[in-house]
């Protein structure tokens, strides 16, 4: 048995995940006239990513189910205990990855959100899962928030905030990356430039794209 699997986790993710299914930003008023063409702009944008979360603030803009598992599997495999989280939302990829570390024997686990409804439905979620001693989520401009205050050694890091800053929040980590570190970065086809900095020959990384929407990435000695 995983904690993933067991009360009281396994019946509040059930939850939220039923209730992300059936809240789609895409039906919302906010983006009843916003062009398919429009709403790309917006995802690739490094300038204007802020107006656009704030209006996505009442969405979880979770990660999928099988994301979830995906993120669960590859900590719990690698056997991880300091974890970084840029783009916590309600807090789904959050819990799947706070209970690998309960099932690793404990970590650390930092995610930035810099939406304040957000943390606090997010911290309510973990409070729930009985796995809010584990994360660290900090308010604020990942940017500023993930720059200083880190683990000497990463050994995992989940992109899923805005698709435009994924390269720069890589930046800001990479020093501190171990040897086989792994980073899964969703729906990263919205971030050109990141796809192009990890699958480089001389990149320092290993990068294929994984499942549906998600770009997994080894960190290479």
């Amino acid at each position: 048995m995983s904690t993933l699997t067991q009360a009281p986790l396994a019946a509040l993710l059930e939850r939220l995940f039923t209730e992300a299914e059936a809240s789609s930003p895409m039906n919302s008023a906010a983006f009843a006239g916003v062009s398919n063409a429009e709403r790309e702009r917006l995802m690739r944008s490094k300038t204007e990513y802020l107006q656009l979360y704030t209006q996505l603030k009442d969405f979880p803009l979770a990660v999928s189910r099988e994301t979830g598992t995906l993120l669960y599997m590859l900590a719990r495999s690698s056997n991880a205990r300091h974890i970084v989280e840029f783009g916590t939302s309600f807090g789904l990829s959050t819990l799947h990855l706070a209970a690998a570390l309960r099932d690793n024997g404990g970590g650390r686990l930092i995610s930035s959100e810099f939406e304040p409804s957000k943390v606090e439905q997010a911290r309510k979620h973990l409070a729930a899962g009985g796995l809010d001693d584990l994360v660290e989520i900090r308010l604020g401009d990942a940017l500023q928030t993930l720059a200083t205050d880190l683990p000497e050694q990463i050994d995992l890091v989940l992109l899923d905030g805005a698709k435009a800053l994924y390269p720069q929040i890589l930046a800001l980590l990479e020093s501190r990356l171990r040897p086989g570190a792994l980073i899964v970065a969703d729906n990263a086809d919205y971030s050109p430039e990141y796809l192009e900095r990890v699958r480089g020959s001389d990149s320092g990384y290993l990068s294929v794209p994984f499942a549906e929407d998600v770009e997994l990435s080894l960190r290479l000695g």
